[in-house]
């Protein structure tokens, strides 16, 4: 190191430590320094203190609540106070959770099955449904079952016992049982004692049922028209509240059983005897999660003696039809049917006789074989298409001898003059009865084909069976098989429509508009139609688009494998039936007497009195003239 670095240092170290000789402060800042530290410590403590005092008084407060809320409930009062547990109960299909506040289940879930997005499947848990009893004490006091602490004791894996022990010579207890395999839960009310702890006027028990009915599947809205409020009648028939709308209803009538339940699980309660003074009520929510806000109020038959037991049953299960109808196996009495199978939407009268008996069957004898519910599917509308196959061939027969005799029509119409519509439909109606044709021929093969075609209409947004079954590009067939879906909001569309595009959906639609176009150029007979009727046909496989693409794709994909039957077998009857020998056959009938049937007879009856009616008009209208 040079001399000028050490006397470069030295200056920098020189002028370092003047400044901070000068720069130090005075006695009198020192002070005013330490002054305001111990002032801002001072306040911190303080404001230290004012949150101790806080905190204190909150804690006064909560504990001067608690013991306000310990009501005087007589014998019941000691049960009021203690700390919430849980027991669990499950078997290899469901799982329990009660809570020793209420003594109630507390949260189910079904292990069997998961929701759309593949999280376990729970039906609700303790922020979804509340259920409590209210008993009455001694004293009058009301005290809500919630209120109080039960003992929970677990007997054995499948039997857990709640009892409020009042003492050594009183107790309410609910013992519940699930058998193994089983989505029925035995519920079973004992009671000993009580009547020294419970108002002599309770003879019944009021009970309050409250539970939100979660979403589940991929579609709110479609998931919605099959969720709500269910219940039977005792020894009648199943009602429900309306599933579109809100809607309440005071039942007076005795009633079996009640269940909230949504488009594939149910959560139904169940008297062994049965519930009076009923009301029921359901809202539709308005959370993202959530389908309906369903409220019970209900009362059934309870001794306090103890002399005899009070038996409900829960079910906590799918919608399988086959499961719900094994539920009445062994019953005996039609009053202890419980017919859950009506909580699936399968039609009514003989709609749902078609499903029951011949749908059905057919769907469960093709699972036993095939895993595949979309070749399931395309059997099953190929028996189907087989089973109709005389009623479709008899309608295209009609169609086609109405066809060949376009040109005889065509004679009539140029004869006839537009101006006299109904002397051209009684000449064309003389050629068909001459000639052996009815013009309802091909009419009523197909209304014989409308129960079937309504019924699977009904059938596949029901079959739990399609639920999370995959195909080709649709991963769930129960629900709608999106190939492209956005998030803007586009009026119209996302309100009548959707944000997504259902591609079965789709091509349904466009194999329903080249069906409509070779039915009507195949159905031709040289009688004039109404552009307006032309312009619906079209129009329908159009609306077909916005009604169905939030359906099941499983339903979509029936309708466009069974337009393309449909369009095959029409190729086939085409190939098969020569135009030019129908013809003659038809024009060697012409010469034969041809029987009138009693339909043809009041069409001919109603067509001359019209004529007879216009005739008359025409002359009074000349003699005003």
């Amino acid at each position: 190191m040079d001399k000028n670095t050490i006397i470069g240092f030295a200056l920098i170290l020189a002028l370092l430590v003047g400044y901070s000789w000068y720069t130090q402060p005075t006695q009198e800042q020192l002070d005013a320094q330490k002054a305001y530290a111990d002032s801002v410590r001072m306040a911190q403590a303080e404001q230290a203190a004012i949150k101790e005092m806080e905190f204190l008084q909150a804690q006064a407060y909560a504990d001067s609540v608690k013991h306000a809320q310990v009501v005087d409930y007589g014998a019941l009062t000691a049960l009021s106070v203690g700390e919430e547990t849980t027991s669990v109960l499950e078997n290899d299909v469901i799982k329990l959770t009660f809570s020793n506040k209420g003594g109630m289940i507390q949260s189910v879930e079904l292990k069997e099955y998961t929701t759309f997005n593949k999280e376990p499947l729970v039906l609700f848990d303790q922020n979804d449904a509340q259920t409590r009893f209210s008993l009455i004490t001694a004293n009058n006091r009301i005290v809500e079952s919630d209120r109080l602490y039960f003992q929970a004791q677990q007997i054995d894996d499948s039997t857990l016992v709640m009892t409020l022990p009042v003492d050594s010579t009183a107790y309410f207890s609910m013992i519940y049982q699930l058998h193994p395999g089983s989505y029925m839960v035995d519920m079973t009310i004992q009671s000993k004692g009580m009547e020294k702890v419970l108002s002599p006027r309770m003879t019944a028990l009021d009970m309050s049922w409250n539970m939100q009915i979660r979403c589940q599947e991929r579609s709110k809205k479609f998931e919605g028209r099959y969720s709500g409020i269910y219940f039977k009648y005792w020894d009648d028939e199943v009602d429900n509240l309306s599933n579109e709308s809100d809607d309440r209803e005071e039942l007076s009538n005795r009633i079996k059983w009640i269940a909230c339940k949504d488009q594939f699980f149910s959560t139904v309660l169940i008297a062994d005897n049965f519930f009076t003074n009923t009301n029921v009520e359901s809202h539709i929510s308005k959370e993202s999660n959530y389908l309906k806000d369903c409220s019970v109020l209900t009362a059934f038959d309870f001794d306090i003696t103890g002399s005899n037991d009070t038996h409900l049953r829960y079910f906590f299960g799918p919608n399988s039809y086959k499961l719900l109808k094994s539920l009445d196996d062994n019953v005996e009495n039609s009053e202890d049917e419980l017919t859950l199978d009506e909580l699936i939407p399968l039609g009514w009268g003989i709609f749902g006789w078609v499903n029951k008996y011949l749908i059905i069957p057919i769907f469960d004898l093709l699972g036993r074989f095939i895993s595949n519910y979309g070749v399931i599917i395309l059997l099953l509308t190929l028996i189907i298409k087989l089973i109709l196959l005389p009623f479709t061939y008899k309608s295209y027969l009609s169609t086609a001898k109405m066809r060949v005799l376009r040109p005889e029509i065509e004679k009539i119409n140029a004869k006839i003059p537009e101006d006299k519509p109904m002397e051209r439909q009684q000449a064309t109606m003389a050629l068909y009865r001459k000639v052996g044709v009815s013009p309802m021929g091909g009419c009523l093969p197909m209304l014989l084909q409308m129960p079937i075609l309504f019924a699977l209409f009904v059938f596949f947004p029901a079959a739990i069976e399609l639920r999370g079954q995959s195909f080709l590009w649709a991963e769930d067939l129960s629900s709608y098989d999106s190939i492209y879906s956005w998030t803007t909001y586009i009026p119209f569309i996302s309100t009548y429509y959707g944000n997504h595009i259902s591609l079965f959906c789709l091509l349904m639609a466009i194999t329903n508009i080249i069906s409509t176009k070779i039915s009507m150029d195949s159905q031709a007979t040289g009688q004039q139609q109404m552009p307006m009727m032309k312009w619906m046909m079209y129009l329908m496989p159009v609306m077909f688009l916005f009604f169905f693409n939030d359906y099941a794709s499983g339903l979509c994909y029936y309708y466009l494998i069974s337009t393309l039957f449909t369009l095959l077998q029409t190729f086939i009857f085409r190939m098969s039936i020569n135009d030019e020998k129908l013809l003659a056959k038809l024009k060697a009938n012409s010469g034969k007497p041809q029987k009138k049937s009693g339909f043809m007879e009041r069409l001919e009856k109603m067509q001359k009195e019209q004529m007879a009616r216009q005739r008359e008009m025409l002359k009074q209208q000349q003699k005003k003239r």
